[in-house]
């Protein structure tokens, strides 16, 4: 059952309304900034922690809350939670947060990287896609849901995605379909690597049982390169 997630710290506006999310600073209380988006459990401790890891490597991490509070470890109803998210709400939520991020004094950075896994990696691909020049970094891990766009032309930043070779939620021919789609479309740097685990290989907190912590800490050294690399 749905329960309210302990994480927000921050409030910003989105198209008028209050949103909400989890923000961690670096010790320095300053550095480039990073949106990370959530999977379809909500904003868990899995993706507070994700923001706490980035904030450890220097970066000014938030993550918006697209549930509004909720999360699950139930797949059945964080698919249902997913679906009741529309799209257009989602573009607009992580719009608001690009713009409070942006207008921070604690980000250094003229632009920012996104980071997002599951139904968060297909919003960081449509995120580049609307943002533009706002993004320099784009990572998602075995995006899927209705935030993945059709079009990547829009895309400025440079992706790096993370996906999995046994993935039953998005085929590994579908991923490989779209790295060469946004690559002709945007005309951007991109790279993906595939791995020989299952959709959500990164998640330490295993709600699918499908957790590999030798490719999760291989993928996640690549995306922290990147970033630092990309959206410094």
């Amino acid at each position: 059952m749905a329960v309210k997630t302990p994480h927000q710290n921050v409030t910003f506006e989105s198209s008028g309304t209050q949103a909400h999310g989890y923000l961690a600073l670096p010790e320095s209380g300053k550095g480039p900034g990073v949106i990370v988006i959530q999977e379809w459990w909500g904003l868990t401790d899995h993706i507070r922690d994700i923001a706490d890891r980035l904030a450890a490597q220097g970066f000014v991490a938030l993550a918006p809350d697209l549930y509004g509070g909720a999360i699950t470890h139930d797949g059945e109803e964080a698919g249902q939670m997913m679906s009741q998210l529309p799209e257009e709400r989602g573009a607009e939520l992580l719009s608001g947060a690009v713009d409070y991020l942006l207008a921070s004094e604690s980000v250094t950075s003229t632009k920012l990287g996104t980071i997002g896994f599951c139904m968060g990696g297909g919003f960081v691909l449509q995120l580049a896609a609307q943002q533009g020049e706002k993004i320099s970094a784009a990572v998602p891990f075995y995006g899927v849901g209705q935030g993945v766009p059709n079009d990547f032309s829009g895309v400025r930043a440079a992706v790096q995605g993370h996906y999995a070779n046994f993935d039953d939620l998005y085929p590994v021919a579908d991923a490989k379909a779209q790295e060469e789609q946004i690559r002709l479309e945007s005309g951007a740097e991109v790279q993906y690597f595939y791995y020989d685990g299952k959709h959500a290989f990164h998640n330490d907190e295993n709600p699918a049982g499908n957790y590999d912590a030798q490719l999760a800490t291989l993928a996640w050294q690549r995306a922290v390169d990147f970033l630092r690399q990309k959206a410094s």
